[in-house]
């Protein structure tokens, strides 16, 4: 398993727009062969005295913090994905306009250590 990992800034305005944007890559991420995907949109994010979620996106006042990842079923499979989307795969009809500043997302992609649930 797989799993790639954002942390971001969005204006409260563009909720809507961001939703769309998320709908819009998680049907494209199942279509080639994501195992699910999770957006979470910020209800309660403290401020830290060394760092925070803020302090790590360089998120200014009147955004919201929005986490989430999609789980793979291996490595294989994101890059192969990964290769489609950096080809424009699946993009030709998507305006491609990000409702947030994309130069502040934080990605990551992590090998499960410890599961439990579902």
């Amino acid at each position: 398993m797989y799993v790639a990992v954002a942390a971001l800034s969005v204006p409260e305005e563009n909720r809507e727009k961001y939703l769309e944007a998320a709908e819009f890559m998680a049907n494209w991420s199942m279509d080639h062969g994501a195992l699910e995907v999770m957006e979470a949109w910020e209800l309660e994010v403290p401020d830290g005295k060394a760092t925070d979620y803020r302090k790590a996106v360089n998120a200014p006042a009147g955004e919201k913090i929005v986490t989430g990842w999609v789980i793979w079923p291996d490595k294989a499979t994101f890059d192969k994905a990964n290769e489609a989307m950096m080809a424009g795969e699946g993009f030709e009809n998507h305006s491609g306009e990000m409702p947030f500043d994309g130069s502040r997302l934080i990605y990551g992609g992590f090998e499960p250590l410890l599961t439990k649930g579902r």
